[in-house]
């Protein structure tokens, strides 16, 4: 069997034998994806856990490598499944047992301390390092000592004093600022018999912390001493057997525990430990959306505890969202209580005050468990609430209960994938196994909500001849689903107030994934104050989710039946006119030079919000990018033309090419639709740019002649001959090319166009070095450069500081060169646009003069490539990593990389395909007399 222990040196152990080998690196990644297990961590995530701030320029590379050396041990442990890859980064999924953290949790969970401490072997995460292990090492070490001391209080309440002295010494000397255990360690003392020896260790920890930190000890710990100077009998074990000898009252009103209760292993160990207290009942709110499971976990979780509260555990139903009742109010929910705890009839008083006071009088000294389940709001339970006692209170409600002083709030979120699975196969059984894919199917249609699972999975179980991929089949149909949910939905829905449920309709009608204030403001024609106020309603009520800050979402069946109560009064077409004149804002603060080519979009008829700097810009448009083309095709047929214009240059520098051929399409449709030539030129010539920039040559070459065809403008004439100028360039057809790009260099010195002219000039000037002009080359860059910087264009200044470096390495100039490859990289590093660095890092390696840099550089730039879809650097640094792995004697390396390069050039259609199939005959010719080589030896 193979387990993972954290609790401890990190280690992968099989069938009770450590593995070696595995580097320190390596087990840090596995051990973070373990700590997060179950859920998908980006490889951003990992790179700031493992490095913070000081990241290596390697470290993309490095968690690469570090991921797929794990995937080779767990291969060879036969578990291949236990780590993937997803379309956010990666998922750990252990079985349950595997992991021993996770296995410590559950046992403290379930009271079995000494289990769970028997699994620590050391510090947690003992033998590694990075950047996020300290933090978690404290946290872990802490929830072992506070396991230990829940330990200790039952083995002290059961008289086994003696027992302990030695353990709990050493643990102080380990701990000594440890309030709790240096107060065990007096009581054992005291009641061992030792009273001097009981004082002096107080006075010891007392001492310390004055020293360490100048605090005094906390109330508990000062009485403690007082009660043992005084031998106070209160101490003596005697007492509190003559207590425990005394029949308590075990009223138990708590519902049926289900038995196929799944996951959930956080919030019950957050749950199981909130009710540790030494200053009053603890009072804890469990919120979220209809069908979460806030009800099925509290009742599991108060049955966990219920031998902890022998002296009743009680539950009552408000009835705050139950179809058809009137929520209970506070007076009758007390009386209900009372009689649970056992009080006459006679003695419960009519005034609700009087009621309530009785209440905490009867709780004052007693451990009870109450679970005030369907809350309506603050106001409903803060009657409830008990004085100061030993009660645990579980409170339920669909709404944060965010005034109600002094209670812990939790809130409840979807299930993970694993424990939604865990559910589906308890209830469904032997058919869930046979079809794990379509599980999954089911499981994302029902949104990992518990109710709409807990519903199909019904479903499935009374109709033996279905199949789950027939159950998946009809689910898809959401109606199907809403059937089951839509009741527990609609009671939320009618408790909204008239503006909040038309909020909720609107937002069922937006076709991105979220929507920020000023989104839903322009959605519902309302100014951003109010539109806050009512989202954080909504929120509140969890008809909404809020996965970061700022932002809001649906669960997909909420989304439904808002969709489904939706009318659309115009409301996705102020959305969309406000995505135009805030993209259009947002352009032309990133990129100002351009400003003159959105001239021809009208002003926003309402003020938009001002962006303050190209940081807001830039944070604007990533988070809104996906919702803005979802609008665009989802959405009214209106302004797709100037949204188009608007987006091109933020699409293209920061090479969303898809999202690019998408809304470049569209507008293409439209104007064709509507004839305008002026907006289907343009969409032409976005299109052509946009295929050359994914190395789709002929595509390009198509859309900028039909382009040609279509447009007189000047400007759009020079973008479509630069695009043709750069795939001849490309494909080897110089004399074409030349023609192209001096075509266009005339129409932007006739238009005055001094960024396109910049713009054109680079791409000549490498035409002339490759026609051995390089003097001539050198002046064009110079030129380009001196106008990129008029414009104030620094991703322009870029591309000719990388053209130059290009140009200088095929004069030899190797040092020069990588200075500019190395400014070029920097600044499109800075601006974040990731694909033009491929190409900067590409130059960088091309001017090494070492093959082992030119390895490491040619990799970086083969990453970012690979993440971009740019064939064309991808092409590239397999050629160069080709040539660098041959020239260090990894003739195997060199082939292989080879022949991907030849494969993407031959998909290009350019001249590199065959001096690299020249390229893979010498090194295949290397390889074989290596490999001769080696066996003659």
């Amino acid at each position: 069997m193979l387990r993972f222990t954290l609790l401890g040196p990190v280690e992968m152990v099989v069938d009770g034998a450590p593995l070696t080998g595995i580097a320190p690196r390596h087990r840090a990644v596995l051990a973070y994806l373990l700590l997060n297990a179950g859920r998908v961590i980006g490889i951003e995530r990992l790179i700031d856990a493992m490095w913070g701030y000081d990241r290596p320029d390697t470290a993309r590379s490095q968690i690469h490598a570090s991921i797929t050396a794990i995937r080779k041990v767990l291969r060879g442990a036969g578990a291949v499944r236990l780590l993937e890859t997803r379309a956010g980064g990666y998922i750990a999924q252990p079985a349950p047992g595997q992991v021993d953290a996770q296995e410590f949790t559950e046992l403290v969970a379930a009271g079995e301390l000494r289990r769970a401490l028997d699994l620590w072997s050391g510090e947690a995460l003992e033998d590694v390092h990075a950047h996020y292990v300290t933090g978690v090492r404290e946290l872990w070490n802490d929830r072992r000592l506070s396991a230990y001391e829940r330990l200790v209080e039952g083995e002290l309440a059961a008289g086994r004093h003696g027992d302990l002295l030695d353990e709990l010494a050493a643990q102080v000397a380990a701990n000594p600022l440890r309030e709790k255990l240096n107060g065990h360690l007096v009581l054992a003392l005291h009641r061992a018999g030792r009273q001097p020896d009981a004082l002096a260790a107080a006075r010891a920890y007392r001492t310390a912390l004055a020293d360490e930190q100048g605090l005094d000890p906390g109330h508990a710990f000062t009485e403690m001493e007082r009660a043992v100077l005084a031998d106070d009998p209160a101490l003596r074990l005697a007492g509190a057997a003559t207590a425990a000898s005394q029949p308590a009252s075990r009223s138990t009103f708590l519902p049926y525990d289900i038995p196929d209760f799944s996951g959930r292993t956080a919030e019950l160990q957050r749950l199981a430990d909130e009710h540790h207290t030494d200053n009053g009942p603890a009072v804890v709110t469990i919120d979220g959306m209809a069908g979460i499971g806030k009800t099925t976990l509290v009742v599991h979780v108060a049955h966990r505890l219920a031998a902890r509260y022998p002296d009743g555990r009680l539950f009552i139903d408000l009835q705050a969202h139950t179809a058809g009742r009137e929520p209970i109010d506070a007076a009758a929910a007390l009386e209900t209580l009372l009689r649970q705890l056992g009080v006459p009839a006679d003695r419960i008083p009519v005034a609700p005050a009087e009621r309530s006071a009785l209440w905490r009088a009867e709780l004052a000294d007693r451990r009870v468990l109450a679970v005030l389940d369907n809350a309506l709001d603050s106001e409903h339970v803060r009657p409830l609430l008990p004085g100061r006692s030993g009660t645990l209170v579980l409170i339920t409600s669909r709404r944060r209960l965010v005034d109600l002083d002094g209670a812990q709030a939790l809130s409840v979120d979807v299930l993970g994938e694993a424990d939604a699975a865990e559910l589906f196969e308890r209830i469904v059984g032997e058919r869930a196994h046979q079809e794990p894919e379509a599980v999954r199917e089911v499981l994302r249609l029902c949104g990992h909500l518990p109710l709409a699972i807990r519903i199909s999975a019904a479903r499935l179980q009374h109709r033996p001849r279905w199949t789950v991929s027939y159950l998946a089949g009809r689910l898809r149909d959401h109606r199907r689903l809403l059937d089951g949910v839509s009741a527990a939905f609609a009671l939320s829905y009618e408790q909204l107030h008239e503006d909040g449920q038309r909020m909720f309709r609107l937002l069922g009608l937006v076709p991105g994934r979220d929507i920020d204030v000023c989104g839903a403001a322009a959605l519902a024609g309302i100014r951003e104050d109010e539109a806050e106020e009512l989202l954080e309603g909504l929120l509140d009520a969890h008809m909404l989710l809020q996965l970061e800050p700022g932002r809001y979402t649906f669960h997909d069946l909420l989304r439904e039946h808002a969709r489904s109560l939706a009318e659309d009064d115009g409301a996705v077409m102020r959305l969309l006119t406000y995505y135009l004149h805030r993209s259009r804002v947002a352009m032309d603060r990133l990129f100002p030079y351009t400003v003159g080519q959105r001239e021809g979009i009208p002003q926003p008829a309402a003020p938009i919000a001002p962006i303050r700097d190209a940081a807001e810009a830039i944070a604007w448009l990533d988070a809104e990018r996906s919702n803005i083309i979802a609008t665009a095709v989802h959405g009214p047929e209106i302004c797709l033309g100037m949204l188009a214009l608007a987006m091109r240059p933020y699409l293209d520098r920061h090479a969303h090419h898809d999202d690019a051929l998408t809304l470049h399409t569209l507008a293409l449709r439209r104007s064709r639709a509507l004839g305008d030539p002026d907006v289907q030129a343009r969409a032409l010539t976005d299109l052509a740019r946009t295929y050359w920039r994914l190395g789709e040559y002929e595509r390009a070459e198509e859309h900028a002649h039909q382009a040609l065809d279509a447009c007189e403008e000047a400007g759009e004439r020079a973008r479509a001959l630069l695009t043709l100028g750069n795939v001849a360039l490309r494909r080897g057809r110089d004399t074409q090319a030349e023609q192209h790009l001096k075509q266009a260099l005339d129409l932007t010195r006739i238009g005055a166009d001094t960024w396109g002219e910049a713009n054109v000039l680079g791409v000549l000037a490498l035409l002339l070095d490759r026609a051995g002009r390089p003097e001539e080359a050198r002046r064009h860059l110079d030129l380009a450069l001196a106008l990129h910087r008029k414009v104030g264009d620094p991703a322009g200044e870029a591309a000719i500081l990388d053209h130059l470096g290009v140009v200088l390495r095929r004069q030899g100039e190797l040092a020069q060169a990588r200075i500019r490859h190395e400014q070029a990289a920097a600044v499109y590093r800075a601006l974040g646009d990731t694909a033009d660095e491929a190409a900067a890092l590409n130059g960088l390696a091309e001017a090494a003069g070492d093959p082992a840099r030119a390895v490491e550089e040619h990799t970086a730039a083969l990453a970012l490539a690979d993440l971009t879809r740019n064939r064309p650097e991808r092409a590239r640094a397999h050629d160069g990593l080709a040539r660098a792995h041959l020239a260090l004697g990894h003739a195997e390396q060199a082939c292989e990389h080879g022949r991907l390069a030849l494969g993407l050039y031959g998909e290009l259609g350019v001249p590199e395909a065959e001096k690299v199939r020249d390229f893979l005959e010498s090194a295949g010719e290397s390889a074989r007399q290596s490999h001769a080589q080696s066996v003659g030896s």
